[in-house]
């Protein structure tokens, strides 16, 4: 190690209101995913950062659930710095990482809690930009943020929501500034400005102060972006895990269980008698007995029985006996038909 710092920012503090009920006992990025949870595959996604730099992490949190955060960290990532900053009112983007300020006074990497992408970090070691934002091409961006480049290639500012799709370069919610303080100066401007929608300060302007300041950014294409905001797409996320690497197929296997493969079944489970597969993830602890799962994600310590299943999202404790197919229950819930 150099002493070299790169502080990774991740707000998580939302109340994550499209992911209900699962929402109401844990933190968003507490959700269960391909056999782990959210937060695991964003801390993933920085494994490429260079080894010279001392990686700090700042999670802004809610303050009812960060005791979840903070327990989770300290059983699975021990070894990871992390700094926890409590956001009490929601007032956006821009006002979680000024809350964090103190953090965040050298190059930093700004990343949402529930979007995931596929990257090299690697190109930060040597004469990294002065700012750079991850862009996917979409068919159809008008329902979220692009880039607008100069004819340099530089990012000439960010539009939200684009009413036509000639520019099709989708921001992805991760950013890198070589000069944090640079960022939360556009921030303070920001909110004199009273730069807001909906009463909340969003990062793409301050972003566009700073740009229009002079910074120079770049854009980083990705290939792959996955969303775990909405049950629809963490099941989408979920299949794709598993199928690009994150299943457990073989080590799965059980005597009078028929495995459809990708699947991650966590070894303390017990399954009998049961059809599991596809993209199924199953948790700790769970039981199933002549069930039949697919396309679905059950967390841990769930008891399911002579049931089929299907496209479902099951928290924590869950117990299902019957017939429904699709089902999103949160924690400790219990149905039976």
């Amino acid at each position: 190690m150099t002493g070299k710092k790169l502080t990774i920012a991740v707000p998580m503090a939302g109340l994550g209101t499209r992911m209900r009920p699962h929402t109401w006992s844990k933190p968003k990025p507490l959700i269960s995913l391909a056999g782990r949870t959210v937060l695991d595959f964003v801390l993933d996604q920085f494994s490429t950062v260079p080894a010279e730099f001392e990686v700090e992490y700042v999670f802004v949190i809610g303050p009812s659930q960060g005791d979840q955060v903070r327990e989770h960290m300290e059983t699975y990532h021990p070894e990871k710095k992390v700094h926890y900053v409590v956001q009490a009112e929601m007032r956006g983007q821009s006002d979680a990482l000024y809350l964090a300020r103190e953090h965040l006074d050298g190059p930093m990497i700004m990343a949402f809690s529930d979007t995931l992408i596929e990257t090299d970090f690697s190109f930060l070691k040597d004469s990294p930009p002065e700012a750079a934002a991850w862009v996917k091409a979409v068919p159809d961006p008008r329902r979220f943020g692009v880039t607008e480049l100069d004819e340099a290639g530089y990012v000439r500012r960010l539009i939200e929501k684009p009413t036509d799709m000639s520019n099709n370069l989708v921001v992805v919610g991760c950013y890198y500034f070589h000069e944090g303080c640079a960022l939360i100066s556009a921030i303070e401007e920001q909110m004199s400005r009273r730069v807001l929608l909906k009463n909340e300060y969003f990062l793409a302007d301050a972003v566009n102060i700073l740009l229009e300041r002079g910074l120079r950014m770049v854009v980083r294409p990705v290939d792959v972006w996955l969303d775990a905001g909405t049950p629809e797409t963490l099941l989408e996320t979920n299949r794709y895990l598993l199928d690009h690497g994150r299943d457990n197929t073989f080590e799965a296997v059980r005597p009078g269980v028929t495995i459809i493969p990708p699947v991650f079944i966590h070894p303390t489970a017990r399954v009998e008698a049961s059809v599991i597969g596809p993209h199924v993830s199953i948790g700790a602890d769970c039981t199933l007995n002549r069930a039949i799962v697919s396309n679905s994600i059950i967390d841990e310590g769930s008891e399911i029985r002579d049931i089929v299943v299907e496209g479902s999202l099951l928290g924590r404790q869950v117990s299902l006996t019957g017939q429904p197919l699709h089902l999103n229950l949160g924690d400790q819930s219990w149905a039976v038909r």
